[in-house]
């Protein structure tokens, strides 16, 4: 945790806040705080600063808190992705909110199981949760907008267009013989499909929306791979 996370119901005054449970155990036993000690901490889709620890009770912790400085710029990148498997799809939905994506859209797709959409990950509490793990590990603070779109052709041809308007449109594709052209601060639609990739039909669909297949060139790589990997050519220099 490099940034402790607050919401507005923690604050107990003005400058000071009252923490309890996850973020009181972290505070106690990995920084292993005491009365004085400086931390950094963030409001929930607000400003970072640091927070001055000026009571530690068994039950909770009191900080004062000043926030003065902005959040890390967000990656102007609108990712969809087809669903993963739930193991997965955790530690994708941490990386990707560490690499300050703030869109995401989770789409279905041929070779994804049915199975995938019923799994208790997909409630709005245990996403936020993975969601929020992300913003802590990169000192971010403010949380990505998570979209299920279970019917691959309606999300197509209902949305997609305009969607992806005034953005470059890319879906990585093993098959395709073009590398991809990532480049940053450029506003990218990017969709990765599941374990093989896209079918042919869909990424048919994909490119009469305006997208451009590529490929990463001979590896194939799993999902949790292949997302950082495409996501870091955009993060700025």
């Amino acid at each position: 945790m490099n940034l402790i996370l607050l919401n507005h119901d923690d604050f107990i005054a003005e400058d000071r806040v009252r923490l309890s449970g996850r973020r009181l155990e972290h505070i106690s036993t990995v920084h292993r705080a005491e009365p004085d000690t400086q931390l950094r901490v963030g409001l929930l889709n607000g400003k970072t600063g640091h927070g001055l620890i000026t009571q530690i009770d068994p039950d909770f912790i009191e900080l004062t808190v000043v926030l003065s400085q902005p959040p890390p710029a967000k990656l102007p990148v609108t990712l969809l992705l087809a669903l993963p498997r739930p193991k997965m799809l955790k530690r994708v939905l941490q990386s990707v909110t560490s690499l300050g994506v703030k869109q995401i859209y989770l789409i279905n797709s041929f070779r994804v199981e049915k199975s995938f959409w019923s799994s208790p990950l997909l409630q709005p509490d245990n996403l936020h949760e993975q969601l929020l793990l992300g913003l802590e590990q990169a000192r971010d603070t403010i949380l990505p907008e998570v979209h299920l779109r279970q019917r691959f052709k309606p999300f197509v041809e209902d949305e997609l267009l305009e969607l992806c308007k005034g953005t470059k449109a890319l879906v990585a594709h093993p098959a395709s013989e073009k590398k991809a052209l990532l480049k940053p601060d450029q506003p990218t639609t990017l969709a990765i499909g599941p374990e093989g990739g896209f079918i042919p039909y869909e990424v048919d669909k994909l490119i009469s929306c305006g997208f451009s297949p590529f490929s990463l060139g001979e590896r194939i790589l799993r999902v949790e791979t292949a997302v950082p990997v495409l996501l870091s050519k955009m993060l700025p220099i």
